[in-house]
């Protein structure tokens, strides 16, 4: 079994941050494989289903971002699970909005969640980093991630949602760099219009 944590703050008042962006995402993979209706379980949003015929639970913490590794250390401690089996997706200011990477283990760079997660599960997990843009200057930062996607956000972040959900298959199948790919030729197109456009 997989676990596929999306991080982000709970609640209609942050659910469009940017800093929500990883609930976003789990929310486009659970549509895409018509998951089961999330229920509130360890201490989150629950739901489970098959992709590429391995089953996946996906969770999206109510706890407050820094404190997200309660919620993902309740479930895989119930599921047994390993770092190796833990996906989050989260978002990050070091990458170009629209852009995506993923790594395994390393460092935090400041992000509370991935801190939180570190603490109660360990730091060897896959990151799927969903970039969000920098705002220029640090003390910038905490406004610009607890701001809402703009409208003309929209204009790469539903493709690039709907990208990360029809791509799943390959993340689940730890084609790391397939998937990164997949999604990245998805998005050239639409980042070549925006070039156009400037």
């Amino acid at each position: 079994m997989l676990l596929i944590v999306g991080l982000g703050n709970p609640g209609p008042k942050y659910a469009q941050n940017r800093h929500n962006v990883g609930r976003m995402a789990v929310e486009a993979i659970a549509r895409q494989f018509l998951f089961s209706s999330e229920r509130k379980r360890f201490q989150g949003l629950y739901s489970d289903g098959l992709i590429a015929g391995r089953k996946v639970g996906l969770l999206k913490p109510e706890t407050f971002m820094n404190e997200s590794g309660r919620a993902v250390g309740e479930a895989a401690r119930f599921f047994r699970l390993s770092e190796e089996d833990v996906i989050v997706l989260h978002d990050e200011l070091d990458l170009a909005p629209g852009k995506l990477r993923v790594k395994r283990g390393g460092g935090t760079a400041g992000h509370n969640g991935l801190k939180s997660i570190g603490a109660h599960l360990g730091r060897d997990f896959r990151r799927v980093r969903i970039g969000i843009g920098h705002p220029g200057h640090k003390d910038a930062v905490s406004p610009y991630v607890l701001g809402d996607f703009s409208k003309a956000d929209r204009q790469w972040l539903d493709p690039l949602l709907e990208a990360i959900g029809g791509q799943a298959a390959l993340l689940v199948q730890n084609e790391d760099e397939a998937f990164q790919n997949a999604v990245a030729a998805t998005m050239a197109p639409l980042a070549q219009i925006q070039r156009e456009q400037f």
